[in-house]
């Protein structure tokens, strides 16, 4: 009766104008060969955001979708929201 437990990205896509990258992870238990329970986690991953601890896989997606166009039309429309929140005085 050997458990084990495997964790990994089973589905990774590229979603949107800013190409932000949905990443769902698997985390498997079984026992025996024999699949006991699954679930799922979420996460996106937006043009900003440092992917140096992702896999090589998503980092390659990244790279791949995350043009210098992509990145500089990204930041503009986080400054966009960030000065719509807080209107100079």
């Amino acid at each position: 009766m050997a458990l084990e437990k495997t964790i990994a990205d089973d589905r990774i896509e590229v979603v949107g104008d800013y190409k932000h990258i949905q990443v769902r992870t698997a985390t498997i238990v079984s026992e025996d060969g024999v699949e006991l329970s699954r679930s799922y986690h979420r996460r996106v991953i937006s043009p900003e955001a440092d992917i140096t601890a992702e896999s090589a896989e998503i980092q390659g997606i990244a790279n791949a979708a995350w043009t210098d166009e992509i990145k500089t039309a990204w930041a503009t429309l986080q400054a966009e929201q960030a000065a719509a929140l807080n209107p100079a005085e």
